[in-house]
């Protein structure tokens, strides 16, 4: 079933009525031509998922009552946010999409001293967030999350850095680090840890002084390996390396 979410405003417990608005509207009238009768997925963001069946479709809404209700169990036991240098392209969509399949919670697009990419008023800021939203929005329903990752708009180095301080673990990708391996570093962790804070730089890297300052805020530095890794590459790694060692990723323990 194609999944589609709501916020609990649209929902109506009393009468088992979901009202589904926007831009899902025509996709579900116009695109997957689903009708009357057909059954579909919705999730309220919140913990919670239903079955639904249509019962109504028209221009602006369209209503299904829901049939089943359960909690949603697709969430990682651990909230992992992405700190990513924005890479040139098309490569942060990938990215989002990727993390969002992943698990990921958070997104926040970070400009470093290396980055190509230029945006240079709020505007041009808001529209690209836009974007990289739906991305994730779509991602996340096709790989049946309990909610959608929320994308933020680009911050500098140095507000990203106040950002990641309320995260219990952060981990900065390096690739001249040698002392400490990521593998040694999240076998030691506890199930006390459950958010974790990942880095990655544009194309280039961080700079020396970017790894310090972050090391200075308490942003663990590890290597992933001896082989170099392209940005859009790097963040599958660690975050599935994460996913694996304290989430979800291959099943519970």
């Amino acid at each position: 079933m194609n999944r589609f979410f709501v916020n609990s405003s649209q929902i109506n417990e009393e009468a088992k009525k979901i009202h589904i608005v926007d831009e899902d509207v025509k996709h579900i009238s116009k695109v997957l031509r689903l009708n009357v009768g057909d059954l579909i997925e919705i999730c309220d963001g919140d913990g919670f998922e239903y079955i639904g069946e249509i019962q109504e479709i028209n221009k602006d809404q369209v209503i299904a009552i829901y049939i089943d209700k359960k909690e949603v169990r697709s969430e990682a036991p651990i909230k992992v946010t992405l700190y990513q240098g924005v890479p040139k392209s098309t490569k942060m969509d990938l990215i989002i999409q990727k993390t969002t399949e992943m698990g990921i919670v958070e997104i926040i697009p970070v400009f470093t001293h290396r980055t190509v990419v230029q945006l240079d008023n709020k505007k041009d800021k808001e529209k690209k967030t836009d974007r990289w939203q739906k991305i994730a929005a779509e991602a996340a329903k096709q790989s049946k999350r309990g909610i959608i990752p929320l994308v933020h708009l680009p911050l500098t180095f140095k507000e990203a850095l106040s950002h990641c301080e309320t995260n219990c673990l952060n981990i900065i990708a390096y690739e001249r680090e040698h002392q400490q391996g990521l593998k040694k570093l999240l076998q030691g962790m506890d199930s006390t840890i459950n958010s974790i804070g990942i880095w990655i730089g544009p194309e280039g890297g961080f700079t020396e002084e970017e790894v310090e300052a972050a090391i200075n805020q308490q942003v663990n530095s590890v290597t992933l390996g001896p082989r170099i890794l392209r940005t859009e590459t790097a963040g599958f790694a660690l975050l599935s390396m994460v996913m694996y060692e304290l989430g979800d990723l291959g099943g519970l323990r």
